[in-house]
């Protein structure tokens, strides 16, 4: 748009000088002069604790499951067995899953998108307990012997 209130876009009409003087000056959208905003909840909110002890819970139950695969013979798909061998290595991969999904959560509340943050949390318990279950429900892994010599 230039300053003689010409059109610079030809699919628009030309503005008079007194459409351009009212855009030009700002209003308050409220009467008290400020910008009024939908209300908001705060990141660490009573439902927020509860979904990331949940997701504290269900990587715990993750952790232990899967020491008893690999106590019961069976290998991890996810990471290398070296990893989860280690069992302090292991315990802070889950720690760390931990921090991702509440940090995702974060980046999400802090970006205005609230059922996001509240799904990640979600989506997170209900992966991880899903593998819990599996890793649990998986058979022991039976080598089979080689016969005795005589």
């Amino acid at each position: 748009m230039s300053g003689s209130g010409r059109s610079v876009l030809a699919q628009e009409p030309p503005r008079s000088s007194a459409a351009i003087e009212a855009s030009q000056t700002t209003k308050p959208s409220a009467p008290s002069g400020k910008v009024q905003t939908p209300p908001t909840h705060r990141f660490w909110d009573k439902e927020n604790d509860w979904l990331f002890a949940g997701v504290g819970a269900s990587r715990t139950l993750d952790y232990f499951s899967t020491l008893n695969l690999r106590r019961r013979g069976r290998q991890e798909i996810l990471i290398t067995n070296d990893a989860v061998d280690n069992h302090a290595a292991f315990a802070v991969i889950e720690v760390a899953g931990v921090g991702v999904s509440i940090g995702a959560s974060y980046l999400f509340h802090r970006y205005g998108h609230h059922k996001l943050e509240r799904w990640t949390s979600i989506v997170h318990i209900g992966l991880t307990t899903t593998g819990a279950i599996r890793n649990y429900s998986l058979k022991t892994a039976h080598f089979a012997m080689p016969a005795a010599m005589p």
